[in-house]
């Protein structure tokens, strides 16, 4: 194992001379945690706005759209319902 600079935060990276695999000491985990998640998603149903979820927690509105609807389709029965596609039409539009 050799050196191989330091990633954006300061923290020393590393490379095997073997396979070229490239890592750091002391990862540290990706995203947010499952309790994080959930007290954002509470303080959304509590009538906060996406914005104010940005300044509050600094997550990006993008973020929790998707963390939305995933507990959307995770609340939604298997198959979903059969009419659903047909928004709009009435019975014999064609």
């Amino acid at each position: 194992m050799i050196r191989h600079g330091k990633a954006a935060n300061g923290v020393q990276r590393f490379r095997c001379r073997g396979c070229g695999y490239s890592f750091r000491e002391h990862p540290k985990p990706n995203g947010y945690t499952e309790a994080e998640k959930d007290r954002i998603l509470a303080a959304y149903q509590e009538r906060s706005s996406l914005r104010g979820l940005t300044r509050t927690f600094g997550v990006s509105r993008n973020t929790v759209s998707t963390w939305l609807k995933e507990r959307a389709a995770a609340l939604s029965p298997p198959g979903g319902d059969a009419a659903a596609g047909r928004v709009g039409r009435g019975p014999g539009a064609g």
